[in-house]
């Protein structure tokens, strides 16, 4: 595995638009372990593929830390099936660093994807788990927790 370097605020990747993965290949597979070390070494629960300079919606995340019921997960093209409730909560992100903001998300999400091994799950995400996850997809999407600040 390797660390990868995490683009920081200013980086026009963080504001493009992610593909889909055609495939999970041993490549992607790569790319997630390589994600998960990474975000580990920073200390953060989440990542997606942007902050790492590569356009392909993959994430990873790993909120145990904060909900020690939960498991890590890699997410390949998401898609929010369902959304309900609504909370605010402080985020910060990786590629903001000594930044952080309240910011208001669904409280409970269902969400669509691949896992590492290519299989389609579906996922029903509340508290910490649904917040890191929406706010992972916002970067396939080129939005960035900032850009939801006061909304």
């Amino acid at each position: 595995m390797a660390l990868l370097e995490i683009k920081l605020f200013g980086c026009p990747t963080l504001r493009r638009k992610t593909e889909p993965v055609p495939e999970v290949s041993a490549e992607v597979k790569t790319l997630t372990d390589n994600m998960y070390e990474t975000m580990y070494e920073a200390e953060g629960i989440g990542l997606a593929a942007p902050q790492v300079g590569v356009l392909q919606q993959v994430l990873v995340m790993d909120v145990t830390p904060q909900d020690p019921s939960s498991t890590p997960m890699v997410l390949i093209n998401p898609e929010i099936l369902e959304a309900d409730g609504q909370v605010s909560g402080e985020e910060g992100c990786l590629s903001i660093p000594g930044v952080a903001g309240d910011v208001k998300r669904a409280e409970h999400v269902c969400i669509r994807a691949l896992d590492r091994d290519g299989q389609q799950v579906e996922l029903p995400l509340s508290g910490i788990a649904a917040r890191v996850a929406q706010h992972e997809i916002d970067h396939l999407d080129g939005i960035l927790f900032v850009d939801r600040l006061g909304a």
